[in-house]
């Protein structure tokens, strides 16, 4: 590990103990809970690359988000690059930009936060057409 890598780990574990103190348990499982659903979520390529979806979804419930919101206005940058050095340390690619959206609910299972993820639909491979092989004479021109 270098020592930026090490660097940032020690920051972010500090971030985390600090998120802890101050805001009791959520932040630390909630970091966990994108964690998991990052890894729950990757998928190994023919070619041997670990692809995770890109986009997130933090639902709150109103009092989880007041508290995070109320002391840390960047709450979804710092889930989101808490996020991206877990999947660099992995070794993710991600099947996009990484994106980390959060809103309020009053329909969160366990009374303080859900987390979903999926592929954002512009950036589908599906969305791309298929190069099909043109015809071509025997010099290798395209026939037209």
């Amino acid at each position: 590990m270098g020592a930026i890598s090490a660097l940032e780990k020690v920051l972010e574990n500090g971030w985390e103990a600090l998120w802890a103190r101050v805001f009791d348990r959520d932040p630390v499982e909630l970091l966990d809970a994108l964690r998991t659903e990052c890894d729950s979520n990757a998928v190994v390529s023919p070619q041997g690359r670990v692809m995770v979806p890109n986009a997130y979804d933090v639902a709150l419930a109103d009092v989880v988000h007041e508290e995070l919101t109320r002391r840390d206005s960047r709450v979804g940058q710092v889930l989101t690059d808490s996020l991206a050095r877990h999947a660099e340390r992995h070794g993710y690619e991600w099947a996009g930009p990484l994106a980390v959206h959060i809103t309020k609910s009053d329909d969160v299972p366990n009374g303080r936060y859900r987390v979903a993820s999926g592929v954002m639909p512009h950036v589908s491979a599906d969305g791309f057409p298929r190069a099909e092989p043109q015809p071509r004479s025997t010099d290798g021109r395209l026939m037209t």
